[in-house]
Order: structure tokens, then C-alpha cells, then sequence
């Protein structure tokens, strides 16, 4: 039988063993911890690393910023609330020619046009001229209004629609004349021959209509004057004249659509 005293000793050796294994047990547990926590802080910055080094890829580059619009004397303003009759674009080189001239041809269901664009007159309008014409904007399109009343002798064209309201999507800004003379209150004449923009009245709103002078003419000078039109040409415009307009347009300007209908068929450019 085991004396008192040894079952003592034997108790205590049981409990220190048992602590013994605790203390164990619990440096295992905060080893475990803290490899643990030291994984997930390396995995997260690998993560951090790989999502840096995908965004900065030269395979996946980040999107340009848009273009800005550059600087330059013709000042083309994009209508979006009067998108293009005709698809074209707005055109890109603001800072055209400002001297010398254009020779054109515009064709039309009634004869021949030879036309000279003034560039040192107007060179942002006759920019977007050519540019409307060698893209085709003007073909097959007709002259709609015509004006034999008053001390307004003109033709109008340039609107694809045919209604009077139709542009190109932009507008130009305003080139006023400067060689015209004056003419009665104020107004100034437009010769015969004349090749000049129509606009809206307000400033900086021409766009693709134009007017063709077939006889001396009186208006404000708020219209730019971009060219005109040879001999042959103001012949062809005298005959859609002489046939009149049809009266159709209520304005004070009066006028109408030719009675002899009159369309674009095309407009080369020269050179």
C-alpha cells in the first residue's frame, strides 16, 4: 500500500505533466496563428502586386484621354441638335489656305456652272465647300428656292432635304464681305455672279446653303461672299429665271421652287 505521502508526490507529477502538455498544446496553437497570419498578409500583397503589374501591362493599356480640339481660324461648330441632311463629317483642317483660288464645276440638271472659289475672300468657307463637295454632299440634290421679286435676284441650293432647313451638322463662322458696295438703306449689292452663303440670320450659322446672284442684288452685308460664277453659268441661271418660281415660299423675301426644276448633280473640284 502506498503511503500517504507518495500519493502526493505521484498527484503532483500528474499535474505537472498535465501542464506541461497544455503549454504544449498552446505553443502549438499560437505557432499555427501566427504562420497562418503571415500567409494571408503574403498573399495579400501578392495580390496587390499582380493587380498593379496587370493595370500597368503594356498588353492592357489604360484608354487615351479624348483628343482636344485644336486651335485655328476656322472655328467649325458641330450642330447636334441639327444632325447633317446627308451624312458627312465636320471638316478637320482649321487653318486653310488663306490666299489664291479654287476652280470648281458644278453641274446641274440644266447646264453647266464653272465656278472660282475665293480663298483669300473666305477661306474657312471655301474649306468646307471643298470639303462637301469632293465628299459628294452636294450630288443629286436640289435647288429649292428660287427669288425673281424685288431687288432679290437669287437661286438658292445646298440643302439635301429640299425643304430650306437642312445643313451639313456644323457651322461656319462668318466671313463678311468687304469689297461690296453700298446699296439703298444700308444694305449693300451683290453683284451678278456672286457665289455667297446663306445663313440663318443669326451670326456664325451658314452651313452648306448658298445662293447664286443672277442679277444685282441688295441685302444687309451679313452674308460671306466665297466666290463667283463664270458667264456660262449666270446664262444657265438666267434660263431657270426666266421660268419663274412657284410662289410656294411664305417669306418676305418671297420666292418659290423653279418652276423649271433644278438640281446639283454634282461638284468636282479642281486639283
Amino acid at each position: 500500500m502506498s503511503t500517504n505521502q507518495q500519493r502526493r508526490e505521484a498527484a503532483k507529477r500528474k499535474l505537472e505533466r498535465q501542464q506541461a502538455r497544455r503549454a504544449q498544446r498552446s505553443a502549438r496553437r499560437k505557432k499555427v496563428a501566427a504562420t497562418t497570419a503571415g500567409a494571408i498578409v503574403i498573399a495579400l500583397v501578392a495580390v496587390v502586386v499582380v493587380a498593379c503589374a496587370v493595370n500597368s501591362s503594356p498588353s492592357s493599356p489604360a484608354p487615351p484621354p479624348p483628343p482636344q480640339a485644336a486651335g485655328g481660324r476656322c472655328a467649325y461648330q458641330a450642330t447636334p441638335d441639327e444632325p447633317a441632311a446627308k451624312p458627312v463629317s465636320v471638316p478637320t483642317d482649321l487653318n486653310p489656305p488663306a490666299d489664291g483660288t479654287v476652280q470648281a464645276t458644278m453641274t446641274t440638271s440644266q447646264g453647266v456652272l464653272p465656278i472660282t472659289l475665293n480663298r483669300a475672300e473666305a477661306p474657312c468657307t471655301v474649306a468646307s465647300f471643298v470639303h462637301l463637295a469632293q465628299a459628294g454632299y452636294f450630288n443629286n440634290t436640289p435647288c429649292h428656292r428660287l427669288v425673281t421679286e424685288g431687288s432679290l435676284k437669287v437661286l438658292q441650293c445646298g440643302d439635301p432635304s429640299g425643304t430650306g432647313s437642312g445643313g451639313p451638322g456644323y457651322t461656319i463662322p462668318d466671313e463678311k464681305p468687304t469689297t461690296l458696295k453700298p446699296g439703298q438703306q444700308g444694305a449693300s449689292v451683290y453683284p451678278r455672279g456672286v457665289l455667297a452663303m446663306a445663313n440663318t440670320g443669326q451670326p456664325n450659322s451658314g452651313g452648306s446653303q448658298f445662293f447664286l446672284v443672277y442679277a444685282d442684288s441688295q441685302l444687309p452685308p451679313d452674308y460671306t461672299v466665297f466666290g463667283t460664277v463664270s458667264e456660262p453659268g449666270i446664262k444657265v441661271l438666267e434660263k431657270v429665271a426666266a421660268a419663274g418660281d412657284d410662289g410656294s415660299l411664305d417669306s418676305s423675301a418671297g420666292g418659290g421652287k423653279p418652276k423649271l426644276p433644278t438640281s446639283i448633280q454634282s461638284v468636282s473640284v479642281a486639283g
